[in-house]
């Protein structure tokens, strides 16, 4: 285990706890350039799952490995009250199907493969904090879980981790993840009371015509026609059925149909996805859609076959646990440095299926520097972080755990 790098109370002040976040930050770096010349798909994440593992192994910290695959829980036992509270901290391992297009020494060596949303930098942020945990285990009042988990980007790898008990035995009580954003400043926190997030389900309608030669569409069902005046037609789900005081997104993303330019098509597929914050505008969206695809494709004698799989749950935090992120932000930062959105996003993330379950935070990390050019958004072919932000990122979440253990 690498030696203490700072004072080895769990009462140290925020300053010290920084500093030795700052004293580790090295390490942090080369772990968070490591994965991001290597990055993995959702489920996939085999080699970043081994690389958690010999980290936990060298800070003596156990773990239990192979959740839905590739994910890990590490467990950190307070020596000062072993039975006392439980808390955990997640960060997520998986990469995007991107091209990496920046110029730097830790580009990703795998071709079409890119941590395009920064959870490298989760992934190091967590090992940094976990670092720091152990060094003041024996000072520690309670006990902290440390989940990484696969597939945040594909699947929602939260909730293959609570089905396979990560949240149990001990229960945790409080849970805290954090992402790094581009569009705040290092140094800087973002905080959201209540939804921060909304739910997102997924869409695929399928519209059946009959084929005929090109020349003699009368002799079949054009789907490529009908499936057009469904798209045209789903345009006016959001605009005139949900209220404008409220908030829905509707997006198809991929059509495909048709096998030769002189055959009138006979099937033609739409994939999209439907992001509501409301349920109430959630089921009234998701039964718009059906009724307005079926009923547009059956009046041009085609028949639209709609299949709708729920996706994520949103994210809505709770109070009391966005007020400990707060009080550790402002210790740590200061007040100027702390940013309160005052709308929920319309992205999703799968942080919300711990949150059904466990009281908790989500929170953003900044980590733009306009100065050095990282200043492009997640899911970009140029995104990066100021990697500063990694020992905030480390200290903030040692100062949240020790803000719910000595609470």
């Amino acid at each position: 285990m690498p030696q203490p790098t700072g004072a080895q109370t769990a009462a140290d002040a925020p300053a010290e706890i920084l500093a030795a976040a700052r004293a580790i930050l090295p390490w942090m770096v080369e772990i968070r350039r490591d994965l991001h010349r290597h990055p993995e798909l959702g489920l996939e994440e085999h080699r970043t799952s081994a690389r958690v593992r010999e980290r936990l192994d060298e800070l003596g910290i156990p773990h239990v490995d192979g959740l839905a695959g590739t994910g890990v829980l590490g467990t950190i036992r307070g020596g000062r009250t072993p039975e006392g509270r439980v808390v955990a901290l997640r960060a997520d391992l998986d990469a995007l199907p991107l091209h990496d297009a920046k110029e730097v020494s830790y580009r990703s060596q795998v071709p079409g493969r890119m941590h395009a949303c920064g959870h490298d930098g989760h992934t190091a942020i967590l090992l940094g904090a976990a670092r720091l945990l152990a060094e003041r285990a024996g000072q520690l009042a309670g006990t902290v879980k440390l989940i990484f988990q696969p597939a945040e980007e594909t699947v929602g790898g939260a909730r293959l981790l609570v089905e396979a008990g990560v949240l149990e035995n001990p229960r945790v009580e409080a849970i805290f993840g954090l992402h790094v954003d581009p569009g705040l400043d290092v140094g800087w926190v973002g905080l959201r009371y209540g939804q921060r997030n909304a739910s997102s389900d997924n869409v695929a309608i399928t519209v059946h015509g009959r084929s005929s030669h090109g020349a003699y569409p009368a002799a079949g069902v054009d789907a490529i026609v009908a499936a057009a005046h469904v798209v045209t037609a789903l345009q006016t789900v959001v605009s005139r059925n949900v209220d404008a005081r409220n908030s829905a997104v509707l997006t198809l993303g991929t059509i495909e149909g048709g096998t030769q330019g002189n055959i009138v098509a006979g099937r033609v597929r739409m994939v999209g996805t439907v992001r509501t914050l409301d349920p109430a505008i959630r089921e009234l969206v998701l039964r718009r859609v059906r009724e307005v695809a079926e009923g547009v494709a059956a009046g041009l004698g085609a028949r639209a076959e709609v299949e709708i799989e729920p996706s994520y749950d949103p994210v809505i935090n709770d109070n009391a646990m966005v007020e400990v992120v707060r009080a550790s932000a402002v210790r740590l930062l200061g007040e100027e440095r702390l940013v309160v959105f005052e709308r929920p996003n319309m992205g999703v993330e799968d942080f919300g299926f711990y949150l059904t379950r466990v009281p908790g935070a989500f929170f953003s990390l900044g980590v733009r520097n306009r100065e050095a050019g990282i200043v492009h958004p997640v899911h970009n072919e140029r995104f990066d972080l100021d990697e500063e932000g990694l020992a905030y990122g480390a200290a903030l979440q040692v100062l949240n755990v020790l803000g719910i253990l000595e609470g």
